[in-house]
């Protein structure tokens, strides 16, 4: 058994669902969560400054007694991923590969959508694990750049006809393509959840990949014998904004409120 925390960062708040799911599958463990709110989206900035957020990312979140960290970003894990997981000594993990297992177990019909930030997109990272794992299976991405800013705006419910505009503007395509599994590839998008299912109908399955990144670390630790043997873990919350802003969100995203601390990312 380890007592040491698990380290979860996010370009904002989106992380937070991976969180949410890490709490509920893992409830004993304690939980580090930095979202670099000042400077989200990351989804339309070039690699090099992706990976100068990450690295500065990681090494605050490496000021913590850590066992492992959780990539919940998937512009990150589409971007950065390799040289986080060599320059790191502690097991980084990121949402591509676990959303890429849990569609290629849903679909039916071999066709599945993707929908991500642009950076994601354009990286490509998505589909080269699709066709290295499932060669047989047909992928359509879609970049859909508004969703983020929408969602750290709280404008992600049924009935707000921004967020149902945009999501009917960006998604008819891959409706009419006849995918019947999306891969809800930012962590932002679980909380548009019903907004996306309500455009692609019933019959096509969301996978939420800030879900799978959590089982996928909670199956890593349990084989390493590295789960945690306490009665209830906590969880630490900290931002490169301000805090009040912060809480404001949280509690649409992990349905809970805690204290959150500001901290000057541009010291790591």
């Amino acid at each position: 058994m380890n007592p040491q925390s698990i380290g979860v960062f996010d370009s904002g708040l989106g992380g937070l669902t991976a969180v949410r799911q890490l709490r509920r599958l893992m409830p004993s463990e304690n939980i580090i969560y930095f979202g670099d709110t000042a400077r989200v989206p990351y989804g339309n900035r070039s690699r090099d400054t992706l990976l100068q957020y990450a690295r500065q990312d990681m090494r605050f979140l490496n000021t913590f007694d850590l066992k492992a960290v959780v990539i919940a970003c998937g512009t990150v894990s589409t971007n950065c991923l390799e040289e986080l997981r060599s320059e790191n000594p502690v097991p980084v993990i990121g949402v591509v590969e676990p959303a890429v297992e849990r569609a290629a177990a849903l679909t039916k019909s071999g066709r599945v959508g993707l929908v991500a930030t642009r950076a994601s997109v354009t990286s490509g990272a998505y589909e080269r694990v699709f066709h290295r794992l499932y060669p047989a299976l047909e992928i359509f991405p879609l970049a859909c750049p508004l969703f983020v800013p929408l969602v750290e705006e709280g404008r992600c419910r049924p009935g707000d006809i921004v967020i149902e505009t945009v999501a009917e503007e960006y998604l008819s395509a891959l409706r009419d393509a006849g995918v019947d599994t999306l891969v809800l590839g930012c962590t932002h998008y679980p909380l548009l959840s019903e907004v996306i299912g309500g455009v692609m109908g019933p019959d096509v399955a969301l996978v939420d990949v800030g879900a799978e990144a959590a089982r996928a670390c909670q199956d890593l630790l349990a084989a390493r014998d590295a789960l945690a043997d306490r009665r209830e873990g906590s969880a630490r919350f900290y931002t490169s904004d301000r805090a009040v802003n912060f809480q404001r969100l949280a509690a649409l995203f992990l349905g809970e409120e805690g204290p959150v601390e500001q901290v000057d990312i541009s010291r790591y």
